[in-house]
């Protein structure tokens, strides 16, 4: 095994690996689950970032999910125990922030391969990517207010900047989805490219960029992150809605509706 990638045995809810030289693979694998991400797995995809950004042998990161699939979202175990234990929601909000933050911090540019499904809390990284990577028949949700929650997680703090207001509010507020081609379309991806060519493709630009001048890519992507920096006390707020949620009566019909996979009756 790569003795430099001891750093990263803190993190078993992700299968890190570095497939060629200056690129780090990060892998969303749940088998049988369509690479939901449980509570190990969301605390992993919040703290990863900072020793990724200190790692020398890094100077890009990939990420993408297992078997074609990005990630179906936040696992109901989870999201059962943010809604019963106080304490959980407090340790998930600041989880979800140091997710978005993290990423925004980390001075290695981040590319996403996002293929079928991409959902909810899964979708945190896939969006906040330096370069997002997606198949044009993938299906992208947000899926909080389905649920019965504010959207949290990363919504607020780049969906206006990607895809413009109204866009936004669109998808954020109706919770209906988008095909890569769309999403594309919209500017909430960087590009929509074949199915079969979105891992290929994602590669492809990560070497590019490992090519490149690291200091001038790193303070490019630190200054152009300042956006969302502003955008941040519109993001705390969101992400303290979405936990004041998880203490209502709707996200109890939202879960009980994906167990009867039925639509809500709020």
């Amino acid at each position: 095994m790569d003795s430099s990638l001891d750093r990263y045995a803190p993190f078993p809810g992700l299968r890190i690996d570095r497939p060629e030289p200056g690129i780090l693979r990060v892998v969303i694998d749940t088998p049988g689950k369509l690479n939901a991400v449980d509570a190990v797995k969301h605390s992993n995809l919040a703290d990863v970032w900072p020793v990724i950004d200190r790692d020398p042998e890094t100077k890009v990161v990939v990420i993408h999910g297992e078997g074609g699939t990005f990630s179906s979202g936040g696992d109901l175990d989870m999201i059962r125990d943010i809604i019963a234990d106080p304490e959980t929601r407090a340790n998930m909000f600041r989880e979800a922030r140091d997710l978005v933050y993290n990423i925004v911090n980390c001075s290695k540019p981040v590319v996403s391969a996002i293929e079928r499904v991409a959902v909810g809390a899964g979708l945190v990284a896939g969006l906040m990517a330096d370069v997002s990577v997606v198949g044009k028949s993938a299906r992208i949700i947000d899926g909080h207010t389905k649920l019965g929650v504010a959207a949290g997680d990363h919504a607020v703090i780049i969906w206006p900047l990607l895809c413009g207001m109204a866009k936004a509010k669109y998808y954020l507020l109706t919770c209906n989805p988008l095909s890569g081609e769309e999403a594309e379309r919209i500017g909430l991806v960087s590009m929509a490219v074949d199915d079969d060519k979105v891992i290929d493709t994602a590669f492809e630009v990560a070497r590019t960029l490992a090519a490149g001048s690291q200091q001038a890519i790193r303070w490019t992507k630190l200054a152009l992150n300042n956006w969302l920096r502003m955008a941040g006390p519109a993001f705390d707020a969101s992400v303290a809605l979405e936990m004041l949620g998880f203490a209502g009566t709707d996200v109890q019909e939202g879960v009980q509706a994906i167990v009867d996979k039925r639509p809500p009756r709020f």
